[in-house]
């Protein structure tokens, strides 16, 4: 069981009421999905700008958002393949943006250090969702790792309150690389089997 699954069945009945009441004042899913990404932008601003706390606290409430989306769809049974499609690319969209917006602070701050571990936990985390998109392809499901999107904006809203950014960069840095190494492992055990 995953920190995602973990936390849908902790939040579950608040899920379905804070869902309930959006699709009965008119909001769809998309939207939803939409208003994450914009409110994500407007936090990378924040910690482009040095607020880290701010920044951190509505990356927090963007993050929730995305589980409420899926509970809509769910609740309203307009869960298609296009609105899986949309949510996968605002998921990536809203972490690329968070980690922009750290490298654009650390540029402005000089932080040589800071900026390499933002790109390596970039390449890291589209790693992650990458070999998990690729092995389905293939027929398999790949949701295991020690990493995945969920941990990964918790460390980094952790280390944005805390106002240690690098911190949670860093982390996410080594962790999503491992993750993605462990999927492609776990991955290929399965297809050496099969084969």
């Amino acid at each position: 069981m995953t920190v995602t699954d973990v936390l849908r069945k902790i939040f579950k009945n608040t899920l379905t009421a804070v869902s309930s009441f959006l699709l009965k004042i008119g909001l769809t899913p998309n939207f939803i999905t939409l208003t994450g990404l914009v409110g994500t932008m407007a936090a990378a601003v924040l910690i482009a700008k040095g607020n880290f706390f701010c920044g951190g606290i509505i990356a927090a409430i963007m993050g929730a958002l995305d589980a409420v989306d899926g509970a809509m769809a769910r609740l309203s049974g307009v869960s298609g393949k296009f609105g899986c499609l949309l949510d996968s690319l605002v998921d990536r969209y809203s972490e690329m943006v968070l980690l922009l917006g750290i490298l654009i602070n650390f540029t402005f701050a000089q932080n040589p250090l800071g900026i390499i571990f933002v790109y390596l936990a970039l390449c890291g985390s589209f790693l992650v969702s990458y070999i998990r998109a690729r092995a389905e392809g293939l027929g398999l499901s790949v949701k295991i790792g020690m990493l995945t999107r969920v941990e990964r904006l918790i460390f980094l809203v952790i280390s944005l309150l805390i106002g240690r950014p690098l911190i949670g960069v860093v982390i996410i840095a080594v962790l999503s690389n491992l993750t993605a190494i462990q999927r492609f492992c776990y991955a290929r055990s399965i297809l050496k089997d099969s084969e």
